[in-house]
Protein backbone atom coordinates (compact mmCIF):
# COMPACT_ATOMS: atom_id res chain seq x y z
CA UNK A 1 0.00 0.00 0.00
CA UNK A 2 1.35 2.96 -1.20
CA UNK A 3 2.16 6.26 1.54
CA UNK A 4 -1.01 8.49 -0.36
CA UNK A 5 -3.49 5.51 -0.03
CA UNK A 6 -2.56 4.92 4.04
CA UNK A 7 -2.94 8.33 4.71
CA UNK A 8 -6.46 7.95 3.11
CA UNK A 9 -7.52 4.84 5.01
CA UNK A 10 -5.96 6.20 8.71
CA UNK A 11 -8.36 9.06 7.87
CA UNK A 12 -11.22 7.52 7.24
CA UNK A 13 -11.20 5.23 9.71
CA UNK A 14 -10.46 8.17 12.50
CA UNK A 15 -13.33 9.86 11.64
CA UNK A 16 -15.41 6.72 11.90
CA UNK A 17 -14.34 6.32 15.59
CA UNK A 18 -11.03 4.19 15.06
CA UNK A 19 -8.86 4.16 18.60
CA UNK A 20 -5.84 5.24 18.28
CA UNK A 21 -4.63 2.25 20.15
CA UNK A 22 -5.59 0.58 16.93
CA UNK A 23 -3.27 2.43 15.07
CA UNK A 24 -0.15 0.56 14.03
CA UNK A 25 3.13 1.23 16.19
CA UNK A 26 4.91 1.31 12.94
CA UNK A 27 3.56 4.11 11.87
CA UNK A 28 5.43 7.31 11.35
CA UNK A 29 5.13 10.24 13.57
CA UNK A 30 4.70 12.37 10.60
CA UNK A 31 2.03 10.92 8.68
CA UNK A 32 -0.02 10.10 11.84
CA UNK A 33 0.29 13.84 12.44
CA UNK A 34 -0.80 14.87 9.11
CA UNK A 35 -3.97 12.73 9.61
CA UNK A 36 -4.93 14.15 12.97
CA UNK A 37 -4.46 17.68 11.47
CA UNK A 38 -6.69 16.78 8.36
CA UNK A 39 -9.50 15.28 10.81
CA UNK A 40 -9.07 18.52 12.97
CA UNK A 41 -9.35 20.71 10.27
CA UNK A 42 -12.65 19.01 8.44
CA UNK A 43 -14.39 18.57 12.16
CA UNK A 44 -13.73 22.42 12.97
CA UNK A 45 -14.07 24.02 9.84
CA UNK A 46 -16.36 27.20 9.86
CA UNK A 47 -19.10 27.81 7.37
CA UNK A 48 -18.73 30.92 5.31
CA UNK A 49 -21.32 33.74 5.46
CA UNK A 50 -21.17 36.96 3.97
CA UNK A 51 -23.72 39.68 4.94
CA UNK A 52 -24.07 43.24 2.67
CA UNK A 53 -25.02 46.16 4.33
CA UNK A 54 -27.07 48.57 3.05
CA UNK A 55 -24.72 51.37 3.94
CA UNK A 56 -21.47 51.96 5.45
CA UNK A 57 -19.98 50.93 8.66
CA UNK A 58 -22.22 52.95 11.23
CA UNK A 59 -24.07 51.88 14.39
CA UNK A 60 -27.01 51.60 12.21
CA UNK A 61 -25.68 47.61 11.87
CA UNK A 62 -24.26 47.39 15.15
CA UNK A 63 -25.07 44.03 15.88
CA UNK A 64 -23.33 42.34 13.54
CA UNK A 65 -19.61 44.56 14.48
CA UNK A 66 -20.14 43.49 17.75
CA UNK A 67 -21.26 39.82 17.09
CA UNK A 68 -17.72 39.70 15.14
CA UNK A 69 -15.83 41.33 17.42
CA UNK A 70 -17.07 39.32 20.82
CA UNK A 71 -16.49 36.29 19.03
CA UNK A 72 -20.25 35.53 18.40
CA UNK A 73 -20.18 34.48 15.16
CA UNK A 74 -16.99 32.41 15.52
CA UNK A 75 -18.95 30.58 18.75
CA UNK A 76 -21.46 29.53 16.27
CA UNK A 77 -19.27 27.99 13.96
CA UNK A 78 -19.14 30.61 11.27
CA UNK A 79 -16.89 32.70 9.48
CA UNK A 80 -18.93 35.81 8.46
CA UNK A 81 -17.52 38.57 5.94
CA UNK A 82 -19.58 41.89 6.63
CA UNK A 83 -19.47 43.65 3.87
CA UNK A 84 -19.97 47.58 3.86
CA UNK A 85 -22.48 49.45 1.58
CA UNK A 86 -22.17 52.59 -0.12
CA UNK A 87 -24.25 54.85 -2.43
CA UNK A 88 -23.64 52.88 -5.93
CA UNK A 89 -24.11 49.76 -3.90
CA UNK A 90 -27.82 47.73 -4.04
CA UNK A 91 -27.86 44.77 -1.84
CA UNK A 92 -30.42 42.79 -4.15
CA UNK A 93 -28.41 43.52 -6.66
CA UNK A 94 -25.04 42.03 -4.80
CA UNK A 95 -27.56 39.08 -3.41
CA UNK A 96 -28.29 38.16 -7.11
CA UNK A 97 -24.77 38.37 -8.12
CA UNK A 98 -23.89 35.69 -5.73
CA UNK A 99 -21.76 38.31 -3.84
CA UNK A 100 -23.71 37.37 -0.21
CA UNK A 101 -25.86 34.92 1.87
CA UNK A 102 -27.99 37.63 3.23
CA UNK A 103 -28.61 41.43 2.90
CA UNK A 104 -29.40 44.24 5.44
CA UNK A 105 -32.45 45.92 3.03
CA UNK A 106 -35.49 48.12 3.92
CA UNK A 107 -38.73 46.38 3.01
CA UNK A 108 -40.08 48.71 0.39
CA UNK A 109 -36.74 47.80 -1.39
CA UNK A 110 -37.09 44.28 -0.84
CA UNK A 111 -40.36 44.02 -2.08
CA UNK A 112 -39.63 46.17 -5.07
CA UNK A 113 -36.70 43.81 -6.03
CA UNK A 114 -39.00 40.48 -5.48
CA UNK A 115 -41.87 41.73 -7.75
CA UNK A 116 -38.58 43.03 -10.38
CA UNK A 117 -37.54 39.45 -10.50
CA UNK A 118 -35.45 38.80 -7.30
CA UNK A 119 -36.61 36.66 -5.09
CA UNK A 120 -36.02 37.90 -1.72
CA UNK A 121 -37.17 36.74 1.31
CA UNK A 122 -37.56 37.96 5.08
CA UNK A 123 -36.17 35.80 7.69
CA UNK A 124 -35.72 38.36 10.66
CA UNK A 125 -36.83 42.22 11.43
CA UNK A 126 -34.06 43.64 13.39
CA UNK A 127 -35.54 47.41 13.36
CA UNK A 128 -39.30 47.14 14.00
CA UNK A 129 -39.50 50.91 14.53
CA UNK A 130 -39.57 53.15 11.62
CA UNK A 131 -36.54 55.77 12.47
CA UNK A 132 -36.90 57.98 8.60
CA UNK A 133 -38.40 61.25 8.99
CA UNK A 134 -38.62 64.37 7.26
CA UNK A 135 -36.93 67.60 8.37
CA UNK A 136 -37.45 71.19 7.40
CA UNK A 137 -36.62 74.35 8.76
CA UNK A 138 -39.38 76.48 10.07
CA UNK A 139 -38.45 79.39 8.47
CA UNK A 140 -39.57 77.47 4.63
CA UNK A 141 -42.91 78.06 6.15
CA UNK A 142 -43.74 74.59 7.06
CA UNK A 143 -45.63 73.71 10.18
CA UNK A 144 -47.95 70.91 9.13
CA UNK A 145 -48.07 68.39 6.04
CA UNK A 146 -50.82 70.43 3.88
CA UNK A 147 -47.58 73.43 4.03
CA UNK A 148 -45.61 70.58 1.78
CA UNK A 149 -47.57 71.48 -1.20
CA UNK A 150 -46.09 74.18 -3.76
CA UNK A 151 -41.76 72.93 -1.78
CA UNK A 152 -38.86 71.52 -2.82
CA UNK A 153 -38.64 68.55 -0.71
CA UNK A 154 -35.29 66.31 -0.42
CA UNK A 155 -35.54 62.54 -1.47
CA UNK A 156 -33.23 59.77 -1.05
CA UNK A 157 -33.70 57.16 -4.00
CA UNK A 158 -32.25 54.09 -4.73
CA UNK A 159 -34.96 52.50 -2.80
CA UNK A 160 -35.74 54.95 -0.19
CA UNK A 161 -38.20 56.85 -2.07
CA UNK A 162 -40.97 54.56 -1.92
CA UNK A 163 -41.88 55.12 1.54
CA UNK A 164 -42.12 59.68 0.79
CA UNK A 165 -43.86 58.75 -2.68
CA UNK A 166 -46.50 56.58 -1.00
CA UNK A 167 -46.98 59.42 1.74
CA UNK A 168 -47.43 62.23 -1.20
CA UNK A 169 -49.85 59.68 -2.70
CA UNK A 170 -51.58 59.71 0.26
CA UNK A 171 -51.66 63.54 0.59
CA UNK A 172 -52.96 63.77 -2.93
CA UNK A 173 -49.84 65.25 -4.34
CA UNK A 174 -48.14 64.27 -7.23
CA UNK A 175 -44.55 65.15 -7.92
CA UNK A 176 -43.36 67.35 -10.53
CA UNK A 177 -47.01 69.26 -9.96
CA UNK A 178 -47.76 69.71 -6.26
CA UNK A 179 -44.32 69.43 -5.14
CA UNK A 180 -40.72 69.41 -6.51
CA UNK A 181 -38.38 66.57 -5.49
CA UNK A 182 -34.85 67.18 -5.16
CA UNK A 183 -32.54 64.23 -5.42
CA UNK A 184 -31.21 64.37 -2.04
CA UNK A 185 -27.49 62.95 -1.56
CA UNK A 186 -26.68 61.07 1.13
CA UNK A 187 -26.03 64.27 3.20
CA UNK A 188 -27.68 67.45 4.39
CA UNK A 189 -26.58 69.84 1.92
CA UNK A 190 -29.63 70.76 0.64
CA UNK A 191 -31.35 72.15 3.84
CA UNK A 192 -28.24 73.94 5.09
CA UNK A 193 -27.75 75.84 1.16
CA UNK A 194 -31.83 76.37 1.57
CA UNK A 195 -32.05 74.11 -1.81
CA UNK A 196 -35.17 72.29 -0.05
CA UNK A 197 -37.72 73.37 2.35
CA UNK A 198 -36.96 69.80 3.96
CA UNK A 199 -34.90 66.91 3.32
CA UNK A 200 -34.62 63.14 4.04
CA UNK A 201 -33.24 62.11 7.65
CA UNK A 202 -32.83 58.96 10.17
CA UNK A 203 -33.22 60.33 13.63
CA UNK A 204 -29.88 58.48 14.46
CA UNK A 205 -28.46 60.13 11.66
CA UNK A 206 -28.87 62.82 9.39
CA UNK A 207 -31.13 64.54 12.13
CA UNK A 208 -28.08 65.48 13.88
CA UNK A 209 -25.87 66.52 11.08
CA UNK A 210 -28.22 69.14 11.20
CA UNK A 211 -28.02 69.97 14.38
CA UNK A 212 -24.36 69.50 14.24
CA UNK A 213 -23.75 72.43 11.67
CA UNK A 214 -25.08 74.88 13.58
CA UNK A 215 -29.04 74.58 13.50
CA UNK A 216 -31.35 74.88 16.28
CA UNK A 217 -33.49 72.34 17.04
CA UNK A 218 -36.35 75.13 18.15
CA UNK A 219 -35.63 75.88 13.85
CA UNK A 220 -36.45 72.51 12.80
CA UNK A 221 -39.71 70.88 12.57
CA UNK A 222 -40.06 67.47 11.38
CA UNK A 223 -42.41 64.72 10.03
CA UNK A 224 -41.97 60.90 11.45
CA UNK A 225 -43.39 58.49 9.02
CA UNK A 226 -44.19 56.27 11.51
CA UNK A 227 -47.04 59.01 13.12
CA UNK A 228 -47.90 59.85 9.59
CA UNK A 229 -49.49 56.51 9.23
CA UNK A 230 -47.01 55.41 6.21
CA UNK A 231 -44.10 54.13 7.84
CA UNK A 232 -42.70 50.94 6.58
CA UNK A 233 -40.34 48.60 7.66
CA UNK A 234 -36.77 49.11 7.68
CA UNK A 235 -33.10 47.00 8.28
CA UNK A 236 -34.71 43.59 7.79
CA UNK A 237 -32.34 40.73 6.91
CA UNK A 238 -33.24 38.78 3.61
CA UNK A 239 -31.85 35.78 1.39
CA UNK A 240 -32.69 34.41 -1.96
CA UNK A 241 -36.11 31.86 -1.89
CA UNK A 242 -34.01 28.81 -3.61
CA UNK A 243 -31.58 29.06 -1.01
CA UNK A 244 -34.39 28.31 1.98
CA UNK A 245 -35.14 24.90 0.27
CA UNK A 246 -31.36 23.69 1.62
CA UNK A 247 -31.43 22.68 5.13
CA UNK A 248 -27.91 23.17 5.99
CA UNK A 249 -28.37 26.79 4.53
CA UNK A 250 -31.49 27.08 6.97
CA UNK A 251 -29.44 25.80 9.52
CA UNK A 252 -26.15 27.85 9.01
CA UNK A 253 -28.22 31.17 8.89
CA UNK A 254 -30.16 30.06 12.20
CA UNK A 255 -26.33 30.12 13.75
CA UNK A 256 -25.80 33.49 12.18
CA UNK A 257 -29.27 34.92 13.26
CA UNK A 258 -28.48 33.34 17.03
CA UNK A 259 -25.42 35.60 16.69
CA UNK A 260 -26.66 39.05 15.81
CA UNK A 261 -29.21 38.72 18.17
CA UNK A 262 -26.81 38.46 20.67
CA UNK A 263 -24.66 41.13 19.46
CA UNK A 264 -27.68 43.53 18.83
CA UNK A 265 -28.73 42.96 22.58
CA UNK A 266 -25.49 43.57 23.90
CA UNK A 267 -25.01 46.81 21.64
CA UNK A 268 -28.77 48.04 22.92
CA UNK A 269 -27.38 47.64 26.50
CA UNK A 270 -24.09 48.80 26.01
CA UNK A 271 -24.28 52.11 23.71
CA UNK A 272 -20.50 53.37 24.13
CA UNK A 273 -19.10 49.36 23.92
CA UNK A 274 -21.29 49.38 20.59
CA UNK A 275 -19.73 52.81 19.02
CA UNK A 276 -16.21 51.67 20.17
CA UNK A 277 -16.24 48.46 18.05
CA UNK A 278 -18.12 50.52 15.11
CA UNK A 279 -15.07 52.97 15.09
CA UNK A 280 -12.87 50.37 14.73
CA UNK A 281 -14.79 48.75 11.78
CA UNK A 282 -14.86 52.08 10.38
CA UNK A 283 -11.48 51.93 8.23
CA UNK A 284 -12.18 55.51 6.27
CA UNK A 285 -11.43 56.60 10.15
CA UNK A 286 -14.27 59.60 9.49
CA UNK A 287 -16.45 57.91 12.28
CA UNK A 288 -16.01 59.34 15.77
CA UNK A 289 -17.15 57.59 19.40
CA UNK A 290 -19.09 60.87 20.09
CA UNK A 291 -20.97 60.61 17.02
CA UNK A 292 -21.36 56.58 17.42
CA UNK A 293 -22.51 56.60 20.61
CA UNK A 294 -25.45 59.16 20.18
CA UNK A 295 -26.44 57.03 17.06
CA UNK A 296 -26.50 53.97 18.69
CA UNK A 297 -28.48 55.49 21.85
CA UNK A 298 -31.24 56.37 19.16
CA UNK A 299 -30.77 53.06 16.61
CA UNK A 300 -31.60 51.21 19.95
CA UNK A 301 -35.13 53.27 20.41
CA UNK A 302 -36.45 51.40 16.89
CA UNK A 303 -35.11 48.14 18.37
CA UNK A 304 -38.27 47.53 21.36
CA UNK A 305 -37.83 43.92 21.03
CA UNK A 306 -34.29 43.54 22.11
CA UNK A 307 -33.25 41.44 24.97
CA UNK A 308 -36.97 39.35 24.84
CA UNK A 309 -37.91 36.39 23.09
CA UNK A 310 -39.32 38.42 19.87
CA UNK A 311 -35.77 39.83 19.11
CA UNK A 312 -35.54 39.67 15.64
CA UNK A 313 -39.42 38.31 14.89
CA UNK A 314 -41.25 39.59 11.82
CA UNK A 315 -44.90 40.30 13.07
CA UNK A 316 -47.05 38.99 10.19
CA UNK A 317 -49.42 42.14 11.36
CA UNK A 318 -46.62 44.82 11.11
CA UNK A 319 -45.42 43.16 7.19
CA UNK A 320 -49.08 43.48 5.98
CA UNK A 321 -49.29 46.97 6.98
CA UNK A 322 -46.08 47.62 5.02
CA UNK A 323 -47.36 45.56 2.26
CA UNK A 324 -50.82 47.12 2.39
CA UNK A 325 -48.55 50.77 2.46
CA UNK A 326 -47.18 49.95 -0.58
CA UNK A 327 -49.65 48.97 -2.76
CA UNK A 328 -51.70 52.25 -2.11
CA UNK A 329 -49.79 54.31 -4.02
CA UNK A 330 -52.53 55.56 -6.31
CA UNK A 331 -51.23 55.28 -9.71
CA UNK A 332 -48.15 54.85 -8.84
CA UNK A 333 -47.70 52.08 -6.25
CA UNK A 334 -44.29 50.51 -5.24
CA UNK A 335 -45.72 47.11 -5.47
CA UNK A 336 -48.86 46.32 -7.94
CA UNK A 337 -48.93 42.94 -6.81
CA UNK A 338 -49.55 41.33 -3.17
CA UNK A 339 -46.22 39.53 -2.10
CA UNK A 340 -48.08 37.01 0.23
CA UNK A 341 -46.76 35.01 2.56
CA UNK A 342 -43.88 33.87 0.14
CA UNK A 343 -42.01 36.95 1.20
CA UNK A 344 -41.07 35.75 4.90
CA UNK A 345 -40.69 33.11 6.52
CA UNK A 346 -40.16 32.19 10.52
CA UNK A 347 -38.09 28.99 9.79
CA UNK A 348 -34.63 30.66 10.12
CA UNK A 349 -35.74 32.89 13.44
CA UNK A 350 -37.16 29.29 14.71
CA UNK A 351 -33.93 27.62 13.76
CA UNK A 352 -32.00 30.73 15.95
CA UNK A 353 -34.59 30.12 18.48
CA UNK A 354 -33.23 26.63 19.28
Amino acid sequence: MTRSSRFDQLRTELAHGMSLRSVPQGLSRGLMAAVLAVCGMTAHAADKVTVQLKWLPQAQFAGYYVAQAKGYYKAEGLDVTIKPGGPDIGPAQVIAGNGADVIVDWMPSALASREAGVPLVNIAQVFNQSGLMLTCKKSSGVTSPKDLKGKTLGVWYGGNEYPFLNWMAKLGYKPDTDIKILKQGFNVDPLLQNQAACISTMIYNEYWQVVDAGVKESDLVTFFYEKEGVATLEDGLYVMEAKLKDPAFVARMGKFLKATFKGWNDAVKDPEGAAKIVVAADTSGSATLKVQKRQMENVAKLITNAGTAKMGYLEPAAYERTVKVLLAGGSSPVIKKDPGKAAMTHVVWEAASK
